[in-house]
Order: C-alpha cells, then sequence, then structure tokens
C-alpha cells in the first residue's frame, strides 16, 4: 500500500510538471508571437513598456551587480595567487580571472541576481493582478494579457540580463586588477593588456550565449508562476517563493548543460 501511494505521488508530480512544462512552452511561443506579429494585427508591444521593464530589471539592478562581480574578481584574484604561489606563477592569475569571469561568474552571479530580484517581483505583481482580477479584467475589455504583460518583461529581459553580464565581465575584471595592484604591484595597463591577450570573442560570446538562455528562464518561471497563482496573498507568497527556488535550480543546471556543451 506505501508503494502505491508513493509510486502514485511520483506519478502526479510527474503529470504536473510535465503540464506546467507544456504551459510554459505555450508562454513562450505567445510571447514570441507578439513580439513579432503583434504590429501585423494592429496590436503591437508597446515600447514605452518594455523600456519600463528595461529600467526595473537592468537599471536599477546595475549598482548591485557591478559590486557583486568586483567582488567575485576580488574572490577570484585571492585565491589565484594563493594557489599558483606554489608554482611561482602568480602573474598567470590575470588569465585564470579573465576566462572564469566571462565565460562563467559574470552570467551565473547576474542572472541569479535577476532571478531573485526581478522574478520574484515579476511573479508577485502578476500573481497579484490575478488574485485582484485584473488579468480578467484586460481579457474583457479585449486586451490580450501576454501581449499587454508578458511580452514586454520578455524582451526587456532578454536586454537586460546580457546588458548586465557585460558589465559584469567589465567590473570582475576590474576586481582582479585591484586585488592583483595590491598583491603583486602589477599595473593596471600591464594587467588590462595581458587580459586583452587571453580573452577570445568566443570567452564572450560564451557568457552572452548563457545570460541569454537565463534571461529567457526567468522571465518564463516568474510570469508562468504569476499567471497561475491561486489562494489570495498566502499563494501569492508561495509562487513567489516557488519562483526564485525554481529559476536559480534552472538557471545552475542549464550552465552546467552549456558548459559542457560549449567547451567539448
Amino acid at each position: 500500500m506505501a508503494i502505491r501511494t508513493m509510486v502514485g505521488g511520483i506519478g502526479r508530480r510527474t503529470l504536473r510538471g510535465i503540464e506546467e512544462f507544456g504551459y510554459i512552452t505555450v508562454l513562450l511561443g505567445e510571447s514570441l508571437y507578439w513580439l513579432f506579429a503583434g504590429k501585423f494585427r494592429h496590436q503591437p508591444v508597446r515600447v514605452p513598456a518594455i523600456f519600463r521593464e528595461i529600467m526595473m530589471i537592468g537599471v536599477a539592478a546595475v549598482g548591485i551587480a557591478s559590486m557583486l562581480c568586483f567582488a567575485v574578481g576580488v574572490m577570484l584574484a585571492i585565491q589565484g595567487i594563493d594557489t599558483l604561489k606554489t608554482y611561482g606563477a602568480e602573474s598567470k592569475v590575470v588569465i585564470g580571472i579573465a576566462l572564469s569571469v566571462t565565460r562563467e561568474f559574470s552570467p551565473l552571479i547576474v542572472s541569479i541576481l535577476v532571478a531573485g530580484r526581478s522574478g520574484s517581483a515579476i511573479t508577485a505583481r502578476i500573481g497579484t493582478m490575478v488574485e485582484a482580477q485584473e488579468v480578467d479584467a484586460l481579457r474583457v475589455i479585449g486586451v490580450n494579457p501576454v501581449r499587454y504583460l508578458a511580452a514586454p518583461i520578455f524582451l526587456a529581459m532578454l536586454v537586460a540580463v546580457p546588458a548586465l553580464t557585460i558589465l559584469g565581465d567589465f567590473m570582475g575584471i576590474l576586481g582582479g586588477a585591484v586585488y592583483s595592484a595590491v598583491e603583486l604591484q602589477m599595473s593596471f595597463g600591464v594587467y588590462f593588456d595581458r587580459t586583452l591577450e587571453a580573452l577570445a570573442i568566443d570567452d564572450i560570446r560564451q557568457g552572452l550565449i548563457k545570460s541569454a538562455i537565463f534571461a529567457v528562464i526567468i522571465a518564463m518561471v516568474g510570469l508562468s508562476n504569476g499567471f497561475q497563482v491561486r489562494g489570495g496573498a498566502e499563494g501569492v507568497g508561495r509562487a513567489t517563493t516557488r519562483s526564485v527556488v525554481l529559476s536559480i535550480t534552472f538557471i545552475v543546471l542549464a550552465d552546467m548543460v552549456f558548459t559542457y556543451f560549449l567547451n567539448t
């Protein structure tokens, strides 16, 4: 009996997962449809709404993203120099920082920050509108909620996260340069010259590809959890927490998968 109950629970959770994946896929398809076909149906996605979302997702996060990526650059320099001292190759830390920041740490840190900061806010906002029946009101007056709410957020996320990642690349490398200047007496000019020698376009491109994938994950998880809120204020809280946890989980898993394929 216990085994039957356990198997039944696993089956129900699997079906819910498949159903949610289907919902996210449809939501993504609808968002893309309205972004590309909206103007031909005389219902374009509003440009001011897109810029408003970019301001909230990207511009408002510039300060904290810069600080975190700078701190990561310093941390990598500390660990790298300490490790390479054993081999007398402390100056090689420049290469490790440049590749680690651009390929891995900048897109990952920025995406986790955006998931916690903006992904949760998106879920809470949409969920509150669902519970207040504002989304139903949009449908009644003939406004498609995906075009009006989801599409601007989706496009804004695709713009803001890669842009923050580029900023994070610079700040992470700058953090490494500052610590290297203190610890190794390496000038900024020498540090950045070696960084440019070590980096290739593919290293930066790899980080930007990852950041774009992470942006889609954050937007779709946040929106789907918001549109599926049930249970009043408590339901909004649960959906917000779930959105952040799922976003970060999927980001880390996607990072693992894309790191493997982009480096083999």
